[in-house]
């Protein structure tokens, strides 16, 4: 099963020193039962898509937690055995929880398929769409707008071999 982790850039060079991607249990996105009937697509690379982009938001919920990170998404594709991420049963439906999933035992970083990174020109939004989180989650249109705005910004595919350039100096 693919899932898609949500880190931070210092998140990411702490993997990358340690190895590891995770000491599970963790949270991570993936195509759930939940996440197709939301998306209402059958078509697996938009539904990875989708769960990419949830992934992108855990992201950048991380970044309103850390204020000194660099202000780029995140997030780390990788492959984990069937069973390994479950999904809560008494949150699979909440819109906040669409497409979440609980990643049980730890995952080398050495596994992970490909990384997703903010591009530096990206900085701007992501850093006013991390200020603006807390305001959107509190029903504020105007600062949902700017949280959006974020999504303006595609990530960028990174192969693991550029994770050490990815982390340098982080």
């Amino acid at each position: 099963m693919r899932v898609y982790v949500p880190l931070t850039l210092p998140a990411l060079a702490e993997a990358h020193r340690t190895g590891e991607l995770g000491s599970g249990p963790f949270v991570a996105y993936a195509v759930t039962p939940a996440l197709r009937e939301w998306y209402l697509s059958e078509d697996i690379e938009e539904l990875e898509y989708a769960a990419l982009g949830r992934a992108a938001l855990a992201s950048l919920r991380l970044l309103a937690a850390d204020p000194d990170a660099v202000r780029r998404r995140v997030v780390v594709a990788v492959d984990v055995p069937d069973g390994a991420a479950s999904v809560d049963p008494d949150r699979g439906l909440e819109p906040s929880a669409l497409g979440q999933v609980t990643v049980a035992a730890s995952v080398p970083l050495a596994k992970a398929a490909a990384v997703h990174v903010d591009a530096e020109d990206a900085e701007p939004d992501v850093a006013a769409a991390a200020r603006a989180l807390p305001a959107a989650d509190g029903g504020d249109d105007d600062a949902r707008f700017v949280v959006d705005g974020a999504d303006d910004h595609e990530l960028l595919w990174y192969a693991t071999q550029e994770i050490p350039n990815l982390v340098a100096g982080v």
